[in-house]
């Protein structure tokens, strides 16, 4: 009998040690820029969905499989004729501030949301895509309804949208001006300091009761184990490698391909998953000479993808010139029909074009490595085939803002993931004259578009994304290259990271040694 209680002592003595190594500390991870605002919707990047939706929690999220699970809602149901959705919010939900979250949180940051002129998302759900939502009620605290003007197969993807922040904050995030203060949301983090430029630093919600589920990506419960979690701001690549190898920092996420072997052999973690960032080269068609569709076609033909994507992702990726993901379910070999590589057909289309040597701009920055890298290798190709191109080198900021306003020939860029191809094409295609940010503005396109976000019968969806890569081969508004794989090195002590699809690292279950 002594030795079964010795035995259970020491049993939960371990488990007890066990739970004590992994809470506590400090988990830094390293950002490549600043975040752009901590305010839900507006002013965003990537680096700043990554922060935000550590603070934040929306109704529901996606899974690492990138299906739809559930955050604050712990259940929801969907009405017979597919129009209202309610959601149940799990029990002891808390924001920072210690206040309970209710449905009358939901329905005000839903409607401060839809309020800004500044959110890109809105189109996403006022019918400007598709998806018009009618109204958010709140008819007790724990039940949010969702009534849509009609069926949308693609709405908790939309809700789950990492880039759109439909989030829930607390109201005291903002003043009785309506002006955006400080974050108070309902995640396992709270802001404990900004010092811009440098590193944010976020604090463990102490008064965080996680969802039941398992975690799964954003989706299911979000364990805090450490105390504090820092992203510091290293903007050269060398110096957060640097950083990473002597512990100033803990996870480096983004790893260029080419580091990954001599990371390993230095004793770091590496992993690595199949990416949804895209990156393209954004042609401007309302430009007096980019609008020729044989120069565009011409610029297709000039550039083999196979060679760009080799040489920027030393070897890990092909070329992909859809925006659909070779870890997409919908992918198959369709997709990555286009013009073929043939700087001979390229030189003739320039000549039925009339081209006579014009100059053409390619806005590139150097802050991300892949589009400054991709701008070179394109611009050494355009010119064997007859193109004159000069790169105009911008700083990211201003190249972005010329991205949002149209104001460019020619752009290498590059869209963070989007979890389904109906949301990458909602980023690409789109009125002009209402957004200028669209890069491609066919009408036919505009329907299809709608057409994929409104049916929820997956192999006509598949069709129809077919369909629309077809028209964007013949057309060229946009010339994709490949899609990033996703790489991120730990340092050997830090135990529970993963990697995922949608390229956001991710703090909770993480822990240090």
């Amino acid at each position: 009998m002594k030795t079964i209680v010795l035995a259970a002592v020491l049993a939960l003595s371990i488990v007890s040690s066990a739970a004590a190594q992994k809470s506590g500390g400090t988990l830094t991870f390293a950002l490549n820029s600043d975040i752009r605002s901590l305010e839900l919707g507006i002013n965003r990047d990537a680096n700043t969905d990554t922060v935000i939706q550590i603070l934040f929690e929306g109704l529901v999220a996606h899974r690492a499989d990138l299906s739809v699970g559930p955050a604050l809602a712990q259940s929801w149901a969907v009405s017979d004729d597919g129009k209202t959705y309610t959601f149940k919010l799990r029990d002891g939900a808390r924001f920072h501030n210690g206040a309970p979250v209710t449905s009358a949180e939901v329905k005000w940051t839903w409607d401060r949301l839809m309020s800004q002129t500044g959110w890109a998302c809105k189109r996403n759900f006022d019918g400007g895509a598709g998806l018009k939502v009618l109204g958010v009620e709140a008819p007790d605290p724990a039940t949010v309804v969702y009534t849509l003007e009609a069926p949308q197969a693609i709405f908790l993807k939309q809700l789950a949208n990492v880039q759109c922040h439909v989030l829930v904050a607390h109201p005291s995030s903002a003043g009785p001006d309506g002006k955006w203060v400080s974050p108070v949301g309902s995640g396992p983090y709270k802001l404990k300091e900004w010092k811009r430029g440098e590193l944010i630093t976020l604090e463990r919600h102490d008064g965080y009761k996680p969802s039941a589920e398992k975690r799964d990506g954003y989706a299911g419960g979000r364990m805090a184990y450490a105390d504090l979690v820092v992203f510091r701001v290293i903007p050269d690549a060398s110096a957060a490698e640097a950083a990473l190898l002597t512990g100033a920092i803990d996870i480096l996420p983004a790893v260029e391909p080419a580091r990954v072997d001599d990371l390993k052999t230095r004793g770091m973690t590496v992993q690595s998953t199949p990416g949804l960032n895209w990156g393209p080269l954004l042609i401007q068609t309302q430009d007096p000479l980019m609008s020729n569709v044989k120069i565009r076609r011409a610029m297709a033909h000039a550039i083999d993808l196979d060679q760009i994507a080799a040489a920027r992702t030393d070897g890990l990726a092909t070329g992909n010139p859809s925006v659909v993901s070779e870890s997409s379910i919908y992918f198959d070999k369709q997709f990555l029909a286009w013009p073929k590589f043939d700087p001979a057909r390229a030189a003739a289309l320039l000549k039925e074009a009339g081209y006579a040597g014009q100059v053409i701009k390619l806005q590139t920055n150097k802050r991300y490595t892949g589009m400054y890298e991709r701008s070179v290798i394109a611009q050494a190709m355009l010119t064997a085939a007859g193109f004159k191109v000069e790169l105009e080198m911008l700083d990211w900021a201003t190249q972005l803002d010329n991205y949002i306003k149209g104001n460019f020939q020619v752009q290498s860029f590059g869209y963070s993931s989007r979890l389904d191809p109906a949301l990458m094409y909602a980023a690409v295609i789109g009125d002009k004259s209402r957004l200028k940010s669209a890069q491609w503005d066919d009408p036919a396109a505009i329907e299809m578009l709608a057409e994929s976000l409104r049916t929820g019968d997956e192999g006509k969806r598949k069709e129809i994304f077919l369909k629309l890569h077809k028209m964007m081969a013949e057309q060229v508004p946009i010339i994709g290259c490949y899609f990033d794989p996703n790489i991120d090195a730990t340092r050997p002590n830090v135990h529970g990271y993963a990697t995922w699809a949608a390229d956001r690292p991710i703090p909770w279950g993480v822990w240090k040694e």
